[in-house]
């Protein structure tokens, strides 16, 4: 991996030689770990004239699940505990003979920018923008090998609830079981909360899990994701408790059923993001259902659950290969209940089979 981490920190380099500056700072964890394999609390890399330099706040601690550094990256400890680790970089920076530095001002408060300026005054602080964050849009297969294995986990997670009783837990307890499974499966931890909603809540974006009990003839939507090696998938299914479902219930979830597998469909390199999320809404806008629509139908996954691209109806740009996204049309109504599904797919070419569907639990309408 470690020829990985420097193909990626040249890469940054080259961005920021082409924008003018000769040094980057990146602060963001995820975008650290992208480029030095590991992001402890606090930690920033510094992309020196001379030299790349990981800066930490404390010792590094052996925790796998949250990486480790690259081997040939050189690493640097603050002697203090009050010690920043951007403040240090940035005074490094002008040490090496640095006339600028391009810094994540989206990731930097007001107060830390000032820092940083007052740490090197004669430094110029010039925007790296999302350089890095655009960087990741595409996946390696060694990144799409750990999404996929996190869908593994995430489905056999989901697989085995279903096989529970259900009737008369929490939505609360149900939450937790699956995050424990995740770990007992061999995730990270959880990609985000988990979210379990039943009856009325069924079908809503983000819901919190409450206390209120499943019942019989309940719509159950489940949305959860494992986290593993640091990448993020998600999956999200809904169920009926009961033997057999209300007309209404099998209307709605053939409708949700139908926009998903379109947008699913028009997962293609080349495809823009907008007619993505148009191949979806336009089902259940046709249907009448536009005002219980989300905002948008997908995103992309990686180190975090929430990326670019964004599958929505003002998105710009077009898909590449090798980007994972979520595709996850739902509808709510309020007081009642609604559907979500929800799945991580994988970009892919026609002539290497289409779009690579990561997780893989069946969307029939199971009556559990």
């Amino acid at each position: 991996m470690s020829e990985v981490y420097a193909a990626r920190r040249t890469r940054l380099r080259e961005r920021c030689t082409a924008g003018g500056s000769a040094a980057a700072l990146v602060s963001r964890p995820a975008n650290v770990r992208y480029l030095a394999g590991a992001a402890p609390r606090g930690a920033v890399l510094l992309l020196g004239t001379t030299d790349d330099l990981l800066l930490c706040a404390g010792p590094l601690e052996d925790r796998p699940t949250e990486g480790r550094p690259d081997e040939a990256l050189s690493v640097r400890t603050l002697p203090g505990p009050a010690g920043d680790p951007a403040v240090a970089a940035t005074g490094l920076a002008a040490e090496q003979g640095a006339d600028s530095l391009a810094v994540e001002e989206h990731h930097l408060t007001v107060a830390h920018h000032r820092a940083l300026c007052s740490a090197a005054p004669g430094l110029r602080l010039t925007d790296l923008g999302c350089a890095v964050e655009q960087l990741r849009v595409v996946k390696d297969e060694e990144e799409i090998s750990c999404l996929r294995i996190g869908a593994e986990i995430a489905d056999q997670a989901l697989g085995e609830l279903l096989e529970s009783i259900l009737v008369g837990r929490t939505e609360r307890h149900l939450a937790l079981e699956l995050e424990r499974r995740l770990v007992d499966h061999g995730a990270d931890g959880p990609a985000f909360p988990t979210s379990v909603g039943t009856g009325p809540h069924s079908g809503r974006p983000g819901h919190r899990p409450t206390d209120r009990r499943v019942e019989e003839g309940d719509f159950l939507s489940v949305c959860l994701g494992a986290t593993y090696r640091g990448y993020r998938c998600e999956i999200g299914r809904t169920f009926v408790i009961g033997s057999s479902p209300a007309d209404w219930q099998i209307e709605l979830y053939d409708l949700v059923f139908a926009a998903q597998r379109a947008g699913r469909e028009a997962l293609a390199p080349g495809a823009g993001c907008r007619d993505v999320d148009r191949a979806a809404r336009q089902v259940l806008d046709s249907a009448g259902y536009a005002e219980h629509l989300p905002p948008l139908t997908g995103h992309g996954v990686g180190l975090e659950i929430d990326e670019d691209p964004r599958l929505s109806p003002s998105a710009m740009g077009k898909l590449d290969a090798c980007v994972p996204v979520t595709v996850e049309p739902g509808v709510h109504l309020p007081g009642r209940g609604g559907v979500r599904i929800d799945d991580t797919l994988v970009v892919r070419p026609e002539a290497d089979g289409g779009p690579e569907l990561l997780t893989i639990t069946t969307k029939e309408l199971l009556a559990l």
